[in-house]
């Protein structure tokens, strides 16, 4: 089978189409031929291991020292089982499903093998399989923290990274839970987060949230790149600071806030499951999302795909096209 091989720690470059075994299943796996896989901003800074210093050692011992001990990245996937282990009950050959390959990654190769009690839900048939790759990560990112925020009908909530794979749908979320959104990202963004829902776009080059004088109930930084002091000082009393992207610096700083202050940081990743992938799906389904597709490349294009996303003008999911 065709695969994209990740060999070293590197830039785009690194990664190469070639021809490798095809996997078979184990008695509890599916065997899964894919058709779309979600290229997400986490593979690209396991690609070129950049890692928050706090978090490098321990996440380079289980990635591998010198290279990568898994070869093949990818970490949200659509396909059609092709053939399934003898334990397996739960799906059975010609399901289409889509989900999450969690740390086995993979998802960048013509098949893939995953235990059958993985993130995975049957496909609708709906939802082309384009748009069923991009909801396991990033939608139920934005799910979990707008629940673990709380956010309430009438609130404003402030999404600071918000033109990437979990703040698209984190827009579309909090506008169903009847929020006030305003959002933060670069300007060639600002008329798709509108497009999406936005109530408010702000440049972050141009203006500084912090300066405006509202006061938003949430905030939600998806990127890990505002100001922390500041993003404090724009809460409302008892507001709420999410955080998806953090290191241990900030978590020490969260938890002070949150045990001694009148403000609450949360920063719990997401605990993907399978329940989370049907009721988003079936919200596509019923047109109240969007999947916010901005481009689709070729497998053998995959260091094209993640030198466009490093470039900083992707507009919400970047994916691959497999079979």
């Amino acid at each position: 089978m065709k695969a994209i091989i990740w060999p070293k720690y590197g830039p785009p470059e690194v990664l190469q189409l070639e021809e490798v075994d095809k996997p078979a299943p184990a008695d509890n796996e599916l065997l899964i031929k894919v058709v779309a896989a979600n290229v997400f901003p986490g593979d690209c800074e396991m690609r070129r291991f950049q890692m928050h210093p706090s978090l490098w050692l321990p996440i380079r011992i289980f990635m591998g020292i010198r290279k990568p001990r898994l070869k093949i990245l990818g970490q949200e996937l659509a396909g059609e089982i092709e053939a399934v282990g003898k334990d397996v009950t739960r799906f059975k050959s010609g399901d289409q499903v889509f989900g999450a390959t969690a740390m086995k990654l993979g998802a960048y190769a013509e098949y893939v093998c995953l235990p059958e009690n993985y993130v995975l839900a049957l496909k609708p048939d709906d939802v082309s399989y384009e748009e069923a790759s991009t909801l396991a990560v990033g939608g139920i990112h934005a799910l979990h923290f707008l629940r673990k925020g709380n956010v309430k009908s009438g609130e404003r909530i402030l999404i600071y990274g918000a033109g990437g794979c979990i703040g698209t749908y984190a827009v579309q979320l909090a506008k169903l839970l009847g929020a006030e959104v305003t959002t933060v990202d670069s300007a060639s963004k600002l008329d798709m987060l509108s497009d999406i829902g936005a109530d408010h776009v702000i440049d972050y080059a141009e203006e500084d949230f912090s300066n405006n004088g509202i006061r938003y109930d949430v905030i939600f930084d998806v990127v890990g790149k505002s100001s922390y002091s500041r993003s404090l000082y724009s809460l409302q009393a008892n507001g709420r600071y999410l955080l998806a992207n953090v290191g241990l610096s900030v978590i020490l700083r969260g938890l002070w806030t949150s045990r001694f202050g009148d403000k609450k940081v949360i920063f719990a990743l997401a605990n993907l499951n399978s329940e989370d992938l049907v009721y988003l799906s079936d919200l596509l389904v019923a047109g109240k999302i969007k999947s916010g597709i901005d481009r689709c490349y070729p497998l053998a294009q995959a260091a094209d795909a993640h030198s466009y996303i490093e470039s900083g003008c992707k507009q919400g999911h970047v994916v691959l096209t497999v079979a």
